[in-house]
């Protein structure tokens, strides 16, 4: 599987008091950075909600390694690490130019939109490995 980049800006209403990135809106960076990987992939929302499943976010470990401004044109990728029956582990960076700001390893899982775990179908775990 290929890195998947999707630009981001940083408007005012991403910072805090000082003018850089709070860091709560981070967490909104990768999750629009996973949508745009999974939309590329052929994979969206809506349909997979049709189908019973949806994507829930099993946990999470962020490093912040430094910080974004007002203004600037950030890259988040998104990178497949591993795949399993039911989870879809990602490896996340935000970056500016080509220095490293954030990095989230993230771990996905599928659940049914009626309550518990469900498996990933084949089709989508076959796309995840890069054999679509």
């Amino acid at each position: 599987m290929t890195i998947h980049a999707f630009p981001v800006r940083i408007y005012y209403e991403d910072t805090d008091f000082s003018g850089n990135v709070y860091h709560a809106a981070y967490l909104k960076f990768f999750e629009r950075g996973r949508t745009e990987f999974l939309r590329d992939l052929g994979i969206h929302h809506f349909e997979l909600i049709e189908k019973g499943i949806a994507f829930a976010v099993r946990s999470m470990e962020i490093d912040f390694l430094g910080a974004a401004r007002i203004d600037d044109l950030l890259t988040v990728t998104t990178e497949v690490t591993d795949t399993s029956g039911v989870r879809l582990s990602l490896k996340q960076t935000i970056l500016r130019d080509q220095t490293v700001l954030t990095i989230a390893k993230v771990v996905v899982v599928a659940i049914k939109t009626s309550g518990g775990p469900a498996r990933l179908p084949a089709e989508l775990r076959a796309r995840f490995a890069g054999d679509h």
